[in-house]
């Protein structure tokens, strides 16, 4: 019984520590420096950070349907702004920083297998 009751209140105590951790805004660390943050429609506010040692790209998002946290990803200048990829498995995240039309605009685009999923305006804060 006793060995029962030990094992219920670690897995009681794991799944807390898990939930808990799930449930975490989406930050970057004390390491890394923001280049960008937006608003987007649909709630999204995504924040794509720099960190300072390694130069790694860091994608942070929350939003009603989850938060989501990527690493390493690639940058590249465009002619209407610059564009953010990220990849997590077959899903690719492409941030937006200004478009043609205006400098303080921007945009979230979601990839699954190279076919766009989500689409989302936004606006920088």
């Amino acid at each position: 019984m006793k060995t029962l009751l030990k094992c219920s209140t670690f897995l009681l105590a794991l799944a807390t520590c898990m939930t808990a951790n799930l449930s975490l805004r989406a930050t970057a660390d004390s390491t890394a420096g923001l280049i960008l943050s937006l608003k987007c429609r649909d709630g999204y506010n995504v924040n794509v950070w720099k960190k300072n040692d390694s130069g790694e790209l860091l994608y942070r998002a929350t939003s009603s349907k989850g938060n989501l946290s990527l690493g390493r990803g690639t940058s590249q200048a465009t002619e209407g702004g610059r564009v953010y990829r990220f990849r997590n498995g077959n899903y690719q995240y492409w941030v937006w920083d200004s478009t043609l039309d205006s400098q303080q605009s921007g945009a979230l685009e979601v990839y699954k297998n190279n076919y766009i999923q989500m689409q989302q305006a936004c606006t920088k804060l």
